[in-house]
């Protein structure tokens, strides 16, 4: 079972470059519960980038830079299938 509904999409963010980031995002209810991971403008996120920590469905930037700034998605994953949240943008000024 996966749900179609997140309980908490990730929403706009903006901040200034250098700051840290968070984009939250609570995944639909599943059977499994799902995994949560990220994409941003199309291509998923790598946890290789150690700037970016993603912990219980958030993303956290540790220091924002220019190109940081784009469209996010939260991808809830499990066996039936994945749910993708409406889109979140992050400003960068």
């Amino acid at each position: 079972v996966l749900r179609d509904d997140f309980r908490q999409p990730p929403g706009d963010v903006v901040v200034a470059a250098g700051e840290p980031a968070v984009l939250e995002c609570v995944p639909p209810r599943g059977h499994p519960e799902p995994s949560i991971s990220w994409k941003k403008d199309g291509a998923r996120l790598s946890d290789r980038d150690e700037r970016l920590t993603i912990r219980s469905g958030k993303l956290m930037l540790a220091s924002t830079r220019k190109s940081d700034a784009g469209v996010y998605i939260c991808v809830a994953t499990n066996v039936v299938g994945e749910r993708y949240s409406e889109p979140a943008e992050l400003v960068v000024f």
